[in-house]
């Protein structure tokens, strides 16, 4: 399996809400995330899914202070996110509001 083909739909949203931020703290991914879905999103849950992204080298985890953390998109994460969004065009080309 490729990292893509692992990946959920929140872990797809966490890496594009990264690639328009610089170096946001978690507090800062939580509340652009709940503005996007329009609920609350568990603290835990962001957490959680930022550290999988870690691991496996999408997110860079990098310390701001002694109480905060940053986030940071890798170059792969960008590479991938590019190879979805390359992916979703050729399927929704010409896709707008009132062909759907």
């Amino acid at each position: 399996m490729g990292k893509r083909d692992e990946m959920t739909g929140f872990q797809r949203d966490l890496l594009c809400i990264l690639c328009g931020m610089d170096d946001p703290k978690g507090m800062e991914v939580q509340s652009e995330l709940e503005n996007y879905y329009g609920s609350e999103v568990l603290h835990a849950r962001v957490y959680q899914n930022l550290d999988s992204l870690v691991e496996r080298d999408l997110v860079e985890k990098g310390e701001r202070d002694s109480r905060t953390n940053y986030y940071r998109i890798t170059d792969a994460g960008r590479d991938l996110i590019e190879d979805v969004i390359t992916w979703k065009r050729q399927y929704t080309e010409g896709v707008t509001a009132d062909t759907v």
